[in-house]
């Protein structure tokens, strides 16, 4: 399924919800995504282009498990077995990402939105973007990209991530910015893999995928996307990127970062243009959902892990809620530190039982409530490199203090004050026929 088609899926649902006045780029479209969380939205006439806009595709784990027809908690297993068994997609002569073929590009006539009164510029938030290198291939990631010219971007390039390798070692790098891609593909750009492995075989694995061979740059790309923007990245040349609005909602810092010159743009005839809200739910869904697998993979070699939910409220970044089936009495300690090493700008870690619903915050704040001492449920990794997006961190070198919280309850009969009482069942209808027939 494309992108195309699950967002008719949606129409035909009644899950989509349609803007037919004309609208702006310019902060408006953002200030209606942002409202209408987590409806999907798509703009029919946006003011300054011809292309349709659509946002809040996927703004939680539910519609994202919905597109695959798996539950919630198929997830982890889905994207781990993924990574595991990549396998390559199908290579085709033509594709809808070059029903329309642009060589003399103008970035003016794209839906690039604007999303707050003190962004740098207008951003390109929902870029998978396709790289290659003569020793590690292809890899796809994610790379934020401001407009400041008719035909340049300024690329927001994270340190030590693999495109940062590419450039450092070719210092020139052509590169397929892939704009309304499915699902699969988001995702897979999201994964921390190691350097060499090809993105596009773990999309391919979680749904078939074709590719085709971009029509400047000697990369293949996603065959359904709707836009792809062709160029090159310059290591060498700078220009000032941000501010922006990141995944913990503040406004990041202006940076020099490389130059993204676009030489040509593909396009399909109708191209809906897909706007992703910065700090937005789907911005934190795509960016934590899969470093859950990695998290999940470090603690299930160490203790047994049921699950992990790379929590909103941490900015899908900062925090990570890990579920355990606690079999000695050290499995807690275990899990947090494992949980760190699967994701590195994890800040705080805590670890429930399976009687914890870790997708519901008022069941992991009991659980510290009631199954947790500072002094000996607590593990304190003072000055270590955290996530730059953490702005309580210290500023250039990043360095933060890490806490895990170990909120299992104790084995064995030393468990039961700690448990929970079950309310007793009871069949409502019985006592309450009057609701069920509708007359009260």
């Amino acid at each position: 399924m494309s992108f195309r088609t699950y967002i008719e899926r949606l129409a035909v649902r009644q899950d989509l919800v349609t803007i037919i006045e004309p609208i702006s780029t310019r902060y408006e479209m953002a200030a209606v995504l942002k409202e209408m969380e987590p409806r999907p939205v798509l703009f029919e006439n946006p003011h300054e282009t011809q292309f349709r806009v659509l946002g809040n595709l996927f703004p939680n784990k539910a519609t994202f498990a919905d597109y695959f027809n798996l539950s919630v908690e198929e997830i982890i297993p889905t994207l781990s077995a993924a990574i595991e068994q990549r396998s390559p997609p199908r290579v085709v002569p033509e594709a809808p990402c070059q029903e329309v073929v642009v060589t003399n590009p103008n970035l003016d006539q794209l839906p690039i939105l604007r999303h707050f009164e003190n962004d740098g510029g207008r951003y390109i938030t929902s870029g998978v973007v396709v790289a290659k290198h003569p020793q590690y291939g292809q890899n796809l990631d994610f790379h934020r990209c401001m407009q400041f010219s008719n035909n340049e971007m300024a690329m927001r390039v994270v340190e030590g991530r693999n495109f940062d390798t590419f450039l450092k070692d070719l210092k020139m790098v052509d590169i397929a910015v892939c704009v309304g891609c499915a699902p699969n593909v988001l995702a897979a750009a999201a994964t921390s893999v190691e350097i060499g492995i090809d993105e596009l075989e773990i999309a391919n694995t979680l749904e078939p995928l074709d590719v085709v061979q971009a029509k400047s740059v000697d990369l293949y790309v996603p065959a359904e996307a709707e836009f792809v923007l062709e160029g090159t990245v310059y290591f060498k040349r700078k220009h000032a990127e941000g501010p922006f609005v990141d995944l913990t909602e503040t406004q990041d810092v202006i940076r020099q970062e490389p130059v993204f010159e676009v030489k040509t743009i593909t396009h399909r005839w109708d191209a809906i243009w897909q706007a992703l809200l910065p700090g937005g739910m789907e911005h934190k869904l795509l960016m934590g959902m899969p470093r859950e697998p990695t998290i999940f993979n470090s603690v299930n070699q160490v203790v047994r892990c049921l699950d992990v939910n790379v929590s909103p409220g941490g900015s899908s970044w900062l925090h990570a809620i890990v579920q355990i089936e606690k079999q000695d009495p050290e499995d807690g300690m275990k899990a947090i530190q494992a949980a760190f090493e699967g994701h590195s700008s994890c800040k705080h870690v805590f670890v429930v039982d399976k009687d914890i619903d870790i997708y519901n915050p008022l069941e992991v704040e009991w659980a510290l409530a009631t199954r947790f001492q500072g002094n000996v449920d607590m593990v304190v990794k003072d000055r270590e490199r955290g996530s730059s997006l953490d702005p309580s961190g210290e500023l250039g070198t990043h360095q933060t203090t890490k806490i895990g919280f170990d909120l299992t309850k104790p084995l064995g009969e030393e468990s039961k004050p700690f448990e929970k009482v079950e309310y007793p069942q009871i069949d409502l209808g019985k006592f309450m026929k009057e609701i069920d027939e509708g007359t009260i």
